[in-house]
Order: structure tokens, then C-alpha cells, then sequence
């Protein structure tokens, strides 16, 4: 398929743009670490949490909603909805931490908290496991989703005249090949830029992501076949406009059949466990990854709280319902796609029917959901390997430019490994499943660690060890998500076991993170005794309300979108009317204590 001058007019147009950035912030960028990995601490909550949610828009989110929604109905997003508690969590226990804890990284933070030589070694070990591995993980599955694309778009592709090239033991289909292009654009703005020019060119690729995505749902309703919302609807069966599963059924996607069906201990594990339980990239129970380092950004703890809230509503009740309707069309269009084939129903959307012009405001959508995601990928990456690898284990005495170098060269050297990672993956089915079983029970110590002085390095090696041991006895007998009942108790024993089996973090260490941290709470006791001078955080019942008040608001702006866009006016106004009464609760509290002193006493 071929594209006309104008769709390569807009795709160039961004592709200038974003350099245009890269350009103007590598002055600043060069400054200093604090300066390239967290822009001097000085984004306005706007800023910060648009570029978190620009991050969780990659390129292949569509398309897993678009499967989703073909198999279980818009119901089945409650597959990811479910996370909604732990983001508001985040929001209202531990933004406000993060940002006062004035650290570069979350894996700074081990060393904050604990002392001795197994804090130094956790350090060490989640800054290669997470910063390098998972990584490496994250942006081959983001590749290899724009390489989807690239081939349902352009299945005639080459590059130069090759359709693969084999190197070294790997081989790179032309689809690839483009992709690494784009992959060495990223880099090298990501590079240039530092978190400067990723927050202004996420903020940037995420409005145009947006507005793609709503052009693309607007246009797919108004072809002919389809007859708009009513038509769509009359074409469906019911159940695939049910916005919660069936409880108590089989325990899976009735497909054809039915909407997404859980059965009550299935329920329980999802809405009751995985959340809090779990360790998933993005939604760390307790924040963490790159949203820790958006938060830690943030001009001051006001910002970091608000930056969060705003990433909580747009990532959950704002972002979904374009890629929702666009899924709900290609299953008319399309209704004989395969399973493994059917979130690519929201690229045939694309390319057999937007016209000249539009097609490209679309790619260049996707170009910039795909950039987004991986240029914080590289970035947050990057921290890891230079503050909490380089910095803390190979030169401790070296000059901020260059360290500066370092992560520059860190981020290069990212992408060339993600290539190579890419080249050797057919798919990723399940990954997300095998992360949230593979780390079940260390969530829990990931919220007390700052809660309870008790908690030690160890707690949290003993956490994230545990559910691997038992994982491969258990896997095939016990089915997801089951699994995570016996894995997170028996990784919450092992923990809390070692816990008071090992020596607790010492007292000058506990009292430095008391008195930088101040979190409160009866179960800092001892060391609250001893810092009788710092004035803890109290009011957590007022905060837990807000958590409440605040999955009520995003549930209710959630569903009330939803029943406006499907013509449910009843329902949309009492769904609204949750999510209003809801906002005016956190507002009411977070006013009358005063907006700069959330949670303090």
C-alpha cells in the first residue's frame, strides 16, 4: 500500500518536530544528572503526568484492546481496569513520599532504606534485573508490536531492496530493519534531550496519539457498513456492551458466546489480590519504575500528588474509549480474524478505510504512541544503569559531564540490544501473566517498606525470590489467577520469616530515612520514639476515604464516557454523578487540610 504526499508531509512534519526538541533541550540536558534524568525537579504536575500516561500509550495498547475486547467484550478490559486501585494508591499514599525522599531512582531508594551489604547488593541486582533485563523485555514487546503494524500496513515492505538481513545469528526481517530506524531516531533525541525533551515531545506525541485515535473512531463509525453507534450496536450482541463480567461463571471469555466471565475466586484474585500483591511494570504496588521518577520530577510534593491523580484518570476513564469503539467496528468488519490475529482488526481499520491525509495523521499517531513509550523506556533505563550501577560501583568520584556521557552511551547501547532482543521474538503471549505470578507476595513488602521500620533488604530479596522457587511446581496445575492465592501466601510467609530471622536495618539508617521521609504511622514506633523531634505524617483515615472517593471518580467518569458515547443517558448520568460527588469529597478534604500539606499533620 502506497501513501500519498500528503501522509508523508505529516509523518516527516512530526518527525521534525520531535528533533526540533531534542535539539532545544540538550544544552540543559548536558548540565547534570539530576538535570538529564529528572529535568532539575522542576515539572508542573500537567507536564509530569501527561508524559506518564504518553508512556503507557505504546503502540501495541490498541491492538491488546482490540483482542481483548473481540474476545471478551468491553467487559474483558477489567483484565488491566483492576489496576485502577493500586494507581490511586499511589496517588494518595506514596506520591508525596517519593517526591520527599529526593533520590534520582527507586532503586536509590534501597539504599535509603536499608543498610549493609545486602542493600548494596539488592542495589545492584534490580538495577541490571529491572534497568537492563526487564527492559530489554518491555521495548522487544513494543518492537515487535510497530513491527506488526509496519506489516499489516506495508506488507510489500523492504528496506533498500532487502526483505531480511542476517547478522551475527540474528536475523531482521525489512520490517524490522524500519524499526530500528526509528529506534536509532528515538535514541538519539533520548539521548541528546534527557527528561527535558522526553516530557515535552511525550506531551506532544501524546496529543497527537489522542487525536488520531479519535479521528480513527470517528471516521470507523461513519463508514456505511457500521451506520454509526446505533448500527454498531444492532450488529453486536448484547453482551459485548456489558461493562463488568459475568461473576460466577466458567472462569473465561465466552468469546462468541458471552462476555467476559470470571468465576468468584477469579474475581477475588483480580480486584482483591493481584493489585497489591503483584509487581508489574507501570503499576508497582507503592509506585515505582518510571513513574517513581516522574513523581521524584515533580516541582514539589503538591505536584507529584496532582501529576498522578491526572495519570490515574486519563490512563483509565479518558484513553480506552477510542481504542473501544474501533474494536467494537473491526469485529463487524471483520468478524472470521483468527484469536492470534485479532487485535490487528484495529490496523485493517486504518488502512482499508481512512482516506489520504487522515492515514497519515494516524501513522504519525502511531509513530508517536511508539516513540513515547520507548524514548521513557531508554531514559528510565539508562538512571538505572548510570546512578544505580555505574555511579554507586564503578566510578564514585567521576564528574556530572560524565556521567552525563554515560547515560547517553547506556541509552545507545539499550537500543542496539533491544534490537537484537526484538529479532528473536514471535510473541509474548502470557508475559503478563508470568510477571504478576513471578512476583506475587513482594508487592506487600514493596507498600510496608515504607510503613514499618522492621522491613529490611532482606525481606525484600526473600520476596522476590520466593514465588520463583515455587512457581515451576505449581505452574500447569494451579491456572491463573488461582495461582496467585498460593503464591502470594507462601511468598508473604517466606518474607516475614527472613524478616525476623535477619538483623533489622540499623538505627542511624532508619532514623536518617525517618527524618528525610517523615511517614508516620504506628508502626515506625521505635524510631518515632527516638525522633520525637520530626513530626510524622497522621490523617491516613481522611487519605484512605480520598483512595475510595478517588476509584469511585475514575470508575464513574470511566462509565459515564462510556454510556454517553453508546447513547446510555441514564445510565451516563448517574455514572457522572458518582464521579462528580466523588471529586468534590478529595476536594473538599484536600482544601481544608491545605493543598501542601496532603497527608501531613
Amino acid at each position: 500500500m502506497g501513501l500519498a504526499a500528503i501522509d508523508w508531509a505529516i509523518i516527516s512534519g512530526y518527525l521534525a518536530l520531535s528533533m526540533g526538541v531534542a535539539l532545544y533541550y540538550t544544552r540543559r540536558a548536558s548540565a547534570s544528572t539530576d538535570e538529564f534524568f529528572l529535568s532539575g525537579r522542576k515539572l508542573p504536575w500537567y507536564l509530569a503526568g501527561t508524559t506518564m500516561v504518553a508512556t503507557t500509550f505504546a503502540a501495541d495498547t490498541p491492538l491488546a484492546i482490540t483482542e481483548l475486547v473481540a474476545s471478551g467484550g468491553i467487559a474483558a478490559n477489567w483484565l488491566w481496569w483492576n489496576m485502577l486501585l493500586g494507581g490511586m494508591l499511589t496517588t494518595f499514599f506514596f506520591a508525596r513520599l517519593w517526591r520527599r525522599a529526593g533520590i534520582m531512582t527507586d532503586v536509590e531508594f534501597v539504599e535509603l532504606r536499608y543498610s549493609g551489604p545486602a542493600a548494596a547488593f539488592l542495589r545492584g541486582f534490580r538495577a541490571v534485573y529491572l534497568g537492563l533485563v526487564m527492559n530489554l523485555v518491555i521495548l522487544g514487546w513494543v518492537n515487535l508490536a510497530m513491527e506488526k503494524i509496519l506489516r499489516v500496513i506495508f506488507p510489500q515492505l523492504t528496506f533498500f531492496g532487502l526483505t531480511e538481513l542476517s547478522l551475527l545469528g540474528f536475523t531482521f526481517s525489512s520490517h524490522l530493519l524500519v524499526v530500528g530506524v526509528m529506534m536509532a531516531l528515538v535514541a538519539v533525541y533520548a539521548s541528546m534531550a534527557g527528561l527535558w525533551g522526553v516530557v515535552i515531545t511525550d506531551a506532544i506525541q501524546f496529543f497527537i496519539a489522542m487525536t488520531g485515535t479519535i479521528v480513527l473512531a470517528i471516521t470507523a463509525l461513519k463508514i456505511p457498513a457500521i451506520g454509526g453507534i446505533a448500527g454498531l450496536k444492532a450488529q453486536l450482541p448484547e453482551w459485548v456492551f456489558q461493562f463488568t463480567p459475568a461473576i460466577g461463571g466458567s472462569g473465561a471469555s465466552a468469546g462468541a458466546g458471552g462476555a467476559l466471565s470470571m468465576t468468584v475466586s477469579a474475581f477475588i484474585a483480580f480486584l482483591g489480590v493481584q493489585w497489591w500483591a503483584s509487581w508489574y511494570p507501570g503499576a508497582d504496588p507503592g509506585g515505582g519504575g518510571y513513574v517513581a521518577q516522574r513523581m521524584m520530577s515533580a516541582k514539589d510534593e503538591k505536584h507529584s500528588l496532582f501529576a498522578t491523580l491526572w495519570f490515574t484518570i486519563a490512563h483509565y476513564a479518558l484513553r480506552p474509549w477510542p481504542w473501544i469503539i474501533v474494536a467494537l467496528v473491526s469485529m463487524v468488519l471483520y468478524p472470521d480474524l483468527p484469536p492470534e490475529q485479532q487485535g490487528e482488526g484495529f490496523i485493517m481499520v486504518m488502512r482499508d478505510y481512512l482516506p489520504a491525509g487522515l492515514l497519515g495523521l494516524l501513522l504519525a499517531a502511531f509513530l508517536a504512541a511508539y516513540m513515547s513509550t520507548l524514548s521513557t523506556q531508554m531514559n528510565w533505563g539508562a538512571s538505572y544503569m548510570v546512578n544505580d550501577l555505574y555511579r554507586r560501583f564503578i566510578r564514585t568520584d567521576a564528574s556530572e559531564k560524565e556521567y552525563v556521557k554515560a547515560a547517553r552511551y547506556a541509552t545507545v547501547v539499550t537500543m542496539v540490544l533491544s534490537l537484537l532482543v526484538t529479532s528473536k521474538m514471535d510473541r509474548i503471549s502470557g508475559a503478563w501473566q508470568f510477571i504478576l505470578e513471578a512476583s506475587a507476595g513482594i508487592g506487600l513488602v514493596l507498600i510496608l517498606r515504607w510503613f514499618w521500620w522492621r522491613i529490611n533488604a532482606w525481606s525484600e530479596i526473600a520476596a522476590m525470590i520466593a514465588p520463583l522457587a515455587l512457581y515451576p511446581f505449581i505452574r500447569g496445575t494451579i491456572v491463573f489467577p488461582n495461582s496467585l492465592f498460593v503464591l502470594v501466601a507462601w511468598s508473604t510467609t517466606i518474607w516475614l520469616i527472613v524478616t525476623f530471622l535477619t538483623a533489622p536495618t540499623d538505627n542511624a539508617t532508619l532514623d536518617k530515612f525517618y527524618e528525610r521521609v517523615h511517614p508516620g504511622g504506628r508502626l515506625w514506633g521505635p524510631v518515632a520514639l527516638r525522633m520525637s523531634h520530626i513530626e510524622g505524617d497522621t490523617g491516613y483515615g481522611q487519605l484512605l476515604i480520598d483512595w475510595f472517593a478517588g476509584c469511585f471518580m475514575v470508575i464513574g467518569a470511566l462509565f459515564g464516557i462510556g454510556h454517553l458515547i453508546l447513547a446510555n443517558y441514564g445510565a451516563a448520568l448517574i455514572s457522572i454523578s458518582i464521579a462528580a460527588v466523588s471529586a468534590v469529597v478529595i476536594y473538599m478534604h484536600l482544601s481544608r487540610i491545605g493543598w501542601d500539606k496532603v497527608g501531613a499533620k
